[in-house]
C-alpha cells in the first residue's frame, strides 16, 4: 500500500522535496518582458517529515520564490519555519499528526501550536504574510524568506485568520474572516479589516448555522458574504477516531450577507442548493442584486463521508458558478448557474478590480480529452459573463499551478498584462514558470523560466512588484 501511495505521488508531483535551495542564475527559454520586475511568492504543503494518517492539506509550508529583474530570474525555497517545523526540527521526527493533533509518542513539553503556514503569501501594508486558516499570519523576511514571527497587529486580532483576505484596490483595506474562532471545530465566526496603513479598524464575531470549513468568502463594495457549506467540523467525530472534517450533504448551504460597515445581528443568512466551493474568482452588486463568480463542485473533494467513505469522484470537480442574491427579493434562496462544462480550480482576476465588476478572469483547467480529469494541466480565459475567451492545454502528463495576474504597469487597461504559473514537467521531473500574455493565453508561454528541480503541487501566491 505505501509503494503504491508512493508511486502515486510520484506520477502527481504531490510527493514533498527534501531540501532548500538557491539558484541565482535560471536558464529563461524565450524572452522575459523587462516590464516583470518583482517576484512571484508560491505557497504550498511540503512536509518536513511523514506523518502517519496525516491529510496532504496539513503539510509543513514552503514558499518558492520567484525573482525577476530585467529579463533575468532566480529562484529561492525555504521552510516556513513554524514552532511546529521548528520542534519537529529539533526532534529529527514528525510530533503532530495534523490539525493541530500531537502524536502519541510526542513528549508532554512539546506546545501544542499545529500551525504550518502553508497555503498563501499576500504583501499588505508593509508586511509579507504566510497564512493558513487555522493560525495567524506568520510574517516573512521578503528577501530572505526568514520566518520573523505571529503578525497579530499589536493585539488588534486573535485566533485563526483566513489564507483568503480581500484587498479593497480603491481604499488599499484589507477584509479577513476567520473559522473556529471559539476553538477548534466551532461554529463562531470572527471577521474584522485592517487599514492601508496596517491598523487594525475592526474586529468581531458571530455565530455560523453550523462548524463548517469555510475556506474562502465574498467581498463587495459595500457588502461581506460567508458561505457555510456542509464540509462540516465535529469534535465529537474527532473524539471517537472520526474525521474531524467530513461531507454532510444533509446539513444543506447557507450564504449570510452583511454589510461591510453593518453588524452581526444584521447578517442575512441566503439558503444554497447543495454544494461546496474553495474558492471565489470575483463578486461585485448590480443595484439590489449581488453576483459572485465560484468554483463550484457538486460534492466536496478531498473529504469523506462522516464515516469515512469517500465522495463520488464524478462530483467532486469544480466548475464556474455564477451566484445571484437578490436582496431586495421576498425569498431566502439565490440561483446558483453553471458558466462552463470545463472543470477547474484556482480562478484568478486582475485585483485592480477586486469586489468591482470585472470583464475578466482566469483559472486553472482539466484537459476534458483525458480519462483523470482532476488534474489541471492548463488555462482558461473568460470575459465577465464567464464565456471563454482562450484555452491552452500542456502536454500530456503535465500540470500547471494557479495563474497569477501581473498588469502592465498601473495604467494599463483591465487585463493588460502577463499570467505567471508554475508548471510540472511530468517526464523530466522539474518544474518550469511559465510566463503568458494574460490576452493570449491560447499562444502558449512568451517566456518559461527553467528550475532543476521540482516544485511540488501547492495552492497559492502573489506578485509582489519591486519598489
Amino acid at each position: 500500500m505505501q509503494q503504491e501511495a508512493a508511486t502515486k505521488a510520484a506520477r502527481t508531483n504531490l510527493a514533498p522535496i527534501p531540501f532548500e535551495a538557491d539558484a541565482p542564475f535560471l536558464k529563461v527559454v524565450g524572452e522575459l518582458p523587462r516590464e516583470l520586475n518583482g517576484t512571484l511568492y508560491r505557497n504550498g504543503p511540503n512536509p518536513q517529515f511523514e506523518s502517519p494518517g496525516a491529510h496532504w492539506f496539513v503539510g509543513d509550508g514552503m514558499l518558492h520564490a520567484f525573482h525577476l529583474e530585467n529579463g533575468r530570474a532566480s529562484y529561492r525555497n525555504r521552510w516556513v519555519r513554524t514552532p511546529k517545523w521548528q520542534a519537529e526540527h529539533d526532534a529529527g521526527r514528525a510530533l503532530f499528526g495534523g490539525f493541530g493533533r500531537k502524536l502519541p509518542d510526542t513528549p508532554a513539553s512539546v506546545t501544542p501550536d499545529g500551525g504550518v503556514a502553508n497555503t498563501n503569501i499576500i504583501f499588505h501594508a508593509g508586511r509579507l504574510l504566510a497564512l493558513e486558516e487555522g493560525h495567524l499570519p506568520t510574517e516573512i523576511e521578503p528577501g530572505t524568506l526568514k520566518r520573523t514571527g505571529y503578525c497579530d497587529y499589536s493585539g488588534g486580532i486573535s485566533g485563526p485568520f483566513t489564507a483568503h483576505p480581500k484587498i479593497d484596490p480603491v481604499t488599499g483595506e484589507m477584509v479577513f474572516f476567520g473559522y473556529n474562532a471559539a476553538g477548534p471545530l466551532t461554529p463562531a465566526l470572527s471577521f474584522g479589516s485592517v487599514s492601508a496603513s496596517g491598523v487594525v479598524t475592526r474586529f468581531d464575531r458571530f455565530e455560523a448555522p453550523y462548524a463548517s470549513m469555510v475556506h474562502d468568502f465574498i467581498v463587495t463594495e459595500n457588502h461581506m458574504l460567508f458561505p457555510i457549506l456542509p464540509i462540516t467540523g465535529s469534535m465529537e467525530r474527532a473524539m471517537r477516531g472520526r474525521p474531524p472534517y467530513a461531507w454532510e450533504p444533509d446539513k444543506g448551504g447557507y450564504v449570510g450577507v452583511m454589510k461591510r460597515n453593518g453588524s452581526p445581528n444584521d447578517i442575512v443568512w441566503f439558503r444554497a442548493e447543495t454544494c461546496y466551493v474553495f474558492h471565489v474568482m470575483n463578486a461585485w452588486e448590480e443595484g439590489d442584486r449581488i453576483i459572485a463568480d465560484v468554483m463550484q463542485y457538486e460534492e466536496a473533494p478531498l473529504f469523506p463521508h462522516p464515516d469515512g467513505s469517500p465522495t463520488d469522484p464524478r462530483k467532486s470537480n469544480a466548475r464556474l458558478c455564477r451566484w445571484t442574491f437578490d436582496l431586495a427579493g421576498n425569498t431566502d434562496r439565490f440561483t446558483q448557474t453553471y458558466l462552463d462544462d470545463m472543470t477547474g480550480e484556482f480562478p484568478r482576476i486582475d485585483d485592480r478590480r477586486a469586489g468591482l465588476n470585472s470583464s475578466r478572469g482566469w483559472y486553472a483547467c482539466a484537459n476534458p480529452d483525458l480519462p483523470f480529469v482532476g488534474a489541471l494541466c492548463g488555462i482558461v480565459h473568460v470575459d465577465g459573463k464567464g464565456s471563454r475567451l482562450g484555452q491552452y492545454l500542456l502536454p500530456e502528463g503535465d500540470t500547471i499551478s494557479e495563474p497569477v495576474f501581473v498588469e502592465r504597469g498601473k495604467d494599463a487597461a483591465e487585463g493588460d498584462g502577463w499570467l505567471l504559473s508554475v508548471v510540472w514537467r511530468a517526464r523530466e521531473n522539474r518544474s518550469d514558470l511559465a510566463v503568458f500574455n494574460a490576452t493570449d493565453v491560447a499562444a502558449g508561454p512568451v517566456a518559461l523560466v527553467q528550475l532543476g528541480h521540482r516544485v511540488p503541487d501547492g495552492f497559492h501566491g502573489n506578485w509582489v512588484g519591486a519598489a
